[in-house]
């Protein structure tokens, strides 16, 4: 095992340069947009260009690999990365970066589609929980060192935009060099998401809710940090509290829900994230309370998405379950679109405080609606039940990913 996770070495390093990459973006685009005074609202837009991007890569992916292969669709999925964050530095423009971002999300859509298709065609059934652990854990990290890197420099100045750009160019050199086959091209699955909604509406409802809320708080939240007085090197940190968090519980919180109905843990971590949400909105914090209480808040928005999953599956035959997670996934992806604008314009209504009024609102009515369906509708039977295994990010997955997740190898066994 040991020796395959090291011939992977170079997929996951690559994973990693590129991630890490993101991490810097996701708090340089927000952090120096507030810098040039873009309004609230351009800056959701923004936001959401690339969550819009993100959803046509998906569909586009599969297509540029079948024509060109994984090489090299990772070759143009970097090249449009790093081309589109230096044109940003470049060109300082609101209508600019509205499209890089567009392009850019469709760019990351490709690259990782690449990454989990080629770790899928590699796992076993034997090794595929490991190669996917070791996938979460390159994943998380390399977030929370990207994020980490903001305070290396000045937002002002061109030399943040600059190394994301040279993590876009490194990380095609231990792909280009890998001695590994190509795996075939995978198809996209059928997505219904209605039909799904009837099978699961909690499941469901709690992607959209993932969708409409974290969207907004990967986009907005360094615009709330910088408002209430937190200097430019601790930007990085108040990020990485947040991914930290959602890091850190997911795991024994899923482990928790696999011993109960797992709606009852969706509507506490949904009270627990309004609350937390309206704490950093209301209370008159230092820094080191809102590091604190952005890692609760962390804690509490993240693991709903993994938590929605599984649940899902509770309820979906296994023959059906790559279909279900990507209908989950889409569903989450579409609801992102609209999430960073819908916050913006809150913010440019009522202050950067109604970022988190706006998000303990979507997590207010989630919880309403899923203890709604806890009185109306029982729990899935025990013999049914999934066990719980964390997933990336929604913003760091496509539909390939479904298939790497340990549980697909039970789905392939029964379709055998």
């Amino acid at each position: 095992m040991q020796k395959q996770i090291l011939a992977l070495g170079a997929i996951l390093f690559s994973t990693a340069l590129y991630i890490a990459g993101n991490g810097l973006v996701g708090v340089l685009i927000p952090a120096r947009a507030n810098i040039e005074h873009f309004s609230s609202l351009t800056l959701g837009i923004i936001g959401s260009a690339y969550f819009a991007g993100f959803v046509i890569g998906c569909f586009a992916g599969p297509r540029l690999l079948a024509r060109v292969g994984h090489s090299r669709t990772f070759a143009v999925g970097a090249g449009v990365s790093a081309a589109t964050i230096l044109i940003q530095s470049l060109a300082v423009s609101e209508p600019v970066w509205i499209l890089m971002r567009g392009a850019f999300g469709v760019a990351a859509a490709c690259i990782y589609m690449v990454i989990e298709s080629w770790l899928n065609d590699r796992a076993t059934n034997e090794t595929r929980g490991r190669i996917f652990s070791s996938y979460l854990t390159v994943t998380f990290s390399a977030i929370v060192v990207g994020q980490m890197l903001y305070g290396t420099a000045s937002p002002n100045s061109d030399a943040l935009f600059i190394t994301c750009a040279i993590c876009y160019a490194l990380c095609l050199i231990p792909m280009g060099l890998t001695r590994l086959p190509q795996p075939h091209a995978t198809e996209v699955p059928v997505l219904r998401p209605l039909k799904l909604y009837r099978v699961s509406p909690v499941g469901v409802m709690g992607c959209v809710a993932v969708g409409f809320a974290n969207s907004a708080i990967w986009t907005l939240a360094p615009v709330f940090a910088q408002s209430h007085g937190l200097a430019k090197s601790w930007l990085g940190i108040f990020m990485s509290a947040f991914t930290l968090g959602g890091a850190l519980i997911q795991l024994p919180l899923g482990r928790l829900s696999d011993r109960m109905d797992r709606r009852y843990i969706i509507a506490f971590v949904c009270i627990c994230a309004a609350a937390a949400g309206l704490a950093l909105a209301l209370l008159p914090l230092g820094r080191t309370g809102i590091l604190w209480l952005i890692g609760v808040f962390g804690m509490a928005a993240l693991p709903l998405y993994g938590l929605s999953v599984a649940h899902t599956n509770d309820r979906t035959p296994r023959d059906a379950f790559v279909e279900a997670s990507a209908t989950l996934l889409l569903t989450n992806s579409l609801a992102s679109v609209g999430g960073p604008t819908l916050a913006a314009l809150a913010m440019g209504q009522f202050g950067s405080r109604s970022l988190f009024f706006y998000t303990a609102a979507i997590h207010v009515a989630m919880a309403a609606f899923t203890i709604a369906r806890i009185a109306t509708k029982d729990a899935a039977p025990a013999e049914s039940r999934e066990r719980y295994e964390a997933v990336p990010l929604p913003q760091t997955a496509t539909f390939t990913e479904d298939t790497l997740d340990p549980r697909a190898a039970d789905e392939q066994k029964s379709a055998a």
